[in-house]
């Protein structure tokens, strides 16, 4: 009776005061994701140069809800995306145009000087025309440095003419259309299309050296010179006057694309019925399948912009770079 008394007695003991002080403290420590009626949460915060009391995985809900989908994503239109292709085609059509010229010329049923005549006429027409739809506070310094540039330009082309033509002796006539080919479409890709003036150094040089190649296999060094003439026309002032007209008379860029176009099929029909056959599939495709496949594709973009993006920095650091 006794023992039990005392057993009894000893153990309230032990498990109230004693088991109180060996009890250890548990401490709650929820994020956002702790339901109602929970102890005081700490809020977790997206640092990594603070220790924080959640696993290094841990996120709470709050994460996902600053999820933005498509929120610069541009919605096109078809017919807008059709006119702007224009430009890819007219530049394809222009590669046409140069080959079908070289072409002509190593057969020998074009006369260098008439092409050279030609060509010339053409360069002051759209010179004008450039200079008409520029701006008229620069004419005279403007036609004073062109006119240096086009000079420096044909006498250095006409004097190293006789080097150029001999500059691919050595080397193989199909090496040398390959790698023409190769130069052609390079220019073709790097191409600066969104800014095509003045044009990107790559993409003209890579023009200015297949005409090279392919010159050195005319007859002559005024063939050379001729060649190379009309390179500098078709790929390099071309597509200046293109974009001052697509700047100026917004409304004459389509027609001078498809002007450009039906010469670059016409000139190639007239060497290659199924070389201008493929032509005009392809620029077919390229102006109007392929927008319409942009414009289907559009709707199933979904670029997500979260938390998890890399940090941008909105404050105006131009004071550090002075």
């Amino acid at each position: 009776m006794i023992e039990s008394s005392f057993d009894t007695t000893y153990s309230l003991f032990v498990g109230g005061s004693l088991g109180k002080e060996r009890k250890t403290p548990t401490v709650s420590v929820m994020g956002a994701d702790s339901g109602p009626g929970a102890p005081a949460a700490v809020p977790w915060r997206k640092v990594l140069y603070e220790r924080q009391p959640f696993p290094d995985n841990y996120v709470d809900r709050r994460f996902l809800e600053e999820l933005r989908r498509n929120i610069r994503v541009r919605q096109y239109r078809y017919w807008p995306v059709v006119r702007e292709t224009g430009l890819i085609a007219q530049q394809v059509s222009c590669v046409a145009i140069f080959l079908t010229l070289w072409s002509y010329m190593e057969q020998g049923d074009l006369v260098p000087s008439t092409v050279l005549w030609v060509c010339l006429g053409c360069a002051l027409l759209g010179y004008g025309l450039y200079e008409i739809l520029g701006a008229p506070c620069v004419w005279e310094r403007t036609r004073l440095a062109d006119l240096q540039s086009a000079t420096i330009f044909l006498a250095f082309t006409f004097g190293f003419s006789p080097v150029l033509k001999t500059l691919t002796e050595s080397v193989s006539t199909d090496t040398v259309y390959a790698m023409s080919a190769m130069m052609l479409l390079a220019h073709l890709v790097s191409f600066p299309y969104a800014q095509p003036s003045p044009p990107g150094s790559l993409s003209l040089n890579a023009a200015l050296f297949a005409s090279v190649c392919l010159a050195s296999r005319l007859p002559g060094a005024l063939h050379t010179f001729t060649m190379l003439s009309c390179a500098l026309l078709v790929f390099a002032l071309w597509p200046c006057l293109l974009h001052r007209m697509r700047e100026k008379v917004e409304w004459s860029f389509p027609w001078a694309a498809v002007l450009v176009c039906l010469a670059g099929v016409g000139g190639l029909g007239s060497l290659w019925p199924e070389g201008a056959l493929l032509l005009s599939l392809a620029l077919l495709t390229l102006t109007l399948v392929c927008p319409l496949l942009l414009v289907h594709l559009q709707r199933h973009k979904d670029n997500i912009h979260g938390p998890w993006d890399e940090a941008e920095i909105r404050e105006d650091l131009s004071r550090f770079l002075n």
